[in-house]
């Protein structure tokens, strides 16, 4: 009896020193933990990445359906993806991980046209660079708006208009570090917005869903970017003869350039929809804008007295499908002369034959568009249309004479000379995303497992605590079960 009341004041003391050993490892977490919350707290800068927006799905079938008889058209790079949803490029703006706070404005726009009488559309309607910001737990999306008053007629402009308020209800946005993803937020329009709408819908209508990607990089320029945002490595110095070359133009001699081209935008939307369930692949070095292809590394000659281009380019693209769909178009070349352009390729229909160098597309290029500026000749966005040779190449899908997307060339005269920015979709680009609800569901949330698998790698949606806490929560809610257990055993239509 002696010797077991002796042995009692031992089990306190095991207690004791097990207690101590869960604060000293709970301390060295927190310790360890300390710098990488610091760093997450600094201020970064959006750069880079898309904003998906059908804006209202019913009003695009109103648009287009046999009442209004109209179109979109898209502007600035804007392109199209999945079933009916609108691609806003190239974020810019900036994000307080400690605050939360975040705003993202993005670049392109969409016209909405119909009900045609004459020359003009009574119903016309222009949305374009959408910003989001979310600060406090409410968001909203912004856009420039031009309108036609439906009745009157009166065309009002009006930047940056409160459009529709997000649901950000549940979303953590604190302690982000890599890209950001906020997917299929809930829309309603506000009062701004319905008289910036020309009165289609009134304000509290549901709009379509609205999802974003953007990356970030660190304002100190300290840290990395993440994504798309991270750029190209800059040239290296030119030396010996290079160096006395350096930025002067070299006669007749083009020394860098680009075409971009998105084909046709019936085209692509017809590739990845629901009858050819098909995709496009890139290679050679040609690059994905989102509603365009670039060709790049384009090398050839200009003559300035003339206004003389021939170009070749650099990459290809391949389209394929179900019946029996694949086309690659390759080796792009320009000419322009006389004020009028074309553009080439090889055309290769998988089997069933292939066109060498065929014109595709004519164009119209004026002596006063191509005059050089900074060592640059460019020009954006011009009107092309189908030849007959294109016409074959497209199998008979399209007829000659028909529009097709426009073409945008610049090519550098000299070596410093800067191509025009390709529109930048940030991280986990794809053709046709399938975007999904975010649904954080607390403070301590660490990863969307909602995302799309289009934005399904591990850095996709890096907003909330981060895992670090995790293992000091698991840490002490093991020490906790120990304890007890050691306690019990003793060890929509418009207008509607």
């Amino acid at each position: 009896m002696l010797s077991s009341r002796q042995a009692r004041p031992a089990r306190p003391r095991f207690r004791s020193r097990a207690r101590a050993a869960a604060v000293a490892v709970l301390t060295a977490l927190l310790g360890a933990l300390l710098p990488v919350t610091a760093a997450h707290a600094e201020g970064r800068t959006v750069q880079g990445g898309r904003l998906d927006w059908g804006i209202k799905s019913s009003f695009q079938s109103y648009v287009t359906g046999p009442i209004a008889q109209g179109a979109s058209t898209l502007q600035g790079g804007a392109a199209t993806v999945g079933g009916g949803q609108f691609r806003f490029h190239s974020a810019k703006g900036t994000y307080d991980p400690r605050s939360g706070t975040f705003r993202a404005g993005f670049s392109g726009g969409v016209r909405f046209t119909g009900h045609k009488k004459g020359g003009s559309y009574e119903l016309d309607l222009t949305i374009s660079r959408p910003t989001v910001r979310v600060s406090g737990g409410s968001g909203t999306l912004y856009a420039d708006m031009v309108s036609k008053e439906k009745g009157t007629g009166k065309v009002t402009s009006a930047a940056q208009v409160p459009i529709a308020a997000l649901d950000v209800g549940g979303i953590n946005m604190k302690g982000g570090t890599g890209p950001i993803a906020l997917n299929n937020l809930p829309a309603k329009l506000t009062s701004q917005g319905a008289k910036a709408f020309a009165g289609y819908y009134p304000a509290g209508t549901a709009l379509d869903p609205v999802s974003l990607s953007t990356d970030l990089v660190a304002k100190s320029g300290t840290g990395k970017a993440t994504g798309a945002a991270a750029g190209k490595a800059p040239k290296k110095p030119a030396t010996g003869k290079d160096a006395k070359s350096n930025g002067k133009q070299k006669a007749g001699r083009i020394e860098d350039g680009a075409v971009d081209w998105g084909v046709r935008r019936t085209f692509r939307e017809y590739v990845t929809g629901s009858i050819a369930q098909g995709t496009w692949k890139l290679s050679g070095g040609a690059e994905d804008g989102g509603a365009l292809f670039r060709f790049p590394r384009g090398k050839g000659t200009y003559d300035a007295k003339e206004r003389r281009l021939a170009a070749d380019f650099a990459g290809a693209v391949r389209f394929t499908g179900e019946h029996g769909l694949d086309l690659t178009l390759s080796k792009v070349a320009v000419e322009v002369k006389d004020g009028k352009g074309a553009l080439y390729a090889d055309v290769d229909g998988g089997g069933k034959g292939v066109m060498k160098k065929a014109p595709l597309v004519t164009f119209a290029a004026s002596q006063k568009q191509l005059r050089p500026k900074h060592g640059l000749v460019s020009l954006t966005e011009a009107p092309s249309k189908l030849t007959a040779t294109g016409a074959k190449a497209f199998g008979g899908m399209y007829k000659a004479g028909a529009d097709m997307d426009p073409l945008s060339l610049a090519v550098a005269l000299d070596a410093d000379a800067t191509l025009p920015a390709l529109p930048d979709l940030g991280s986990s680009a794809s053709p046709a995303p399938q975007p999904k609800r975010t649904a954080a569901s607390g403070a301590d949330d660490t990863t969307d497992t909602s995302a799309s698998a289009a934005d399904s790698s591990s850095n996709a949606v890096p907003i909330g605590v981060g895992t670090g806490v995790a293992v000091l929560l698991a840490a002490a809610v093991a020490f906790g079960v120990v304890r007890k257990k050691r306690a019990r055993d003793g060890t929509d239509t418009p207008g509607s």
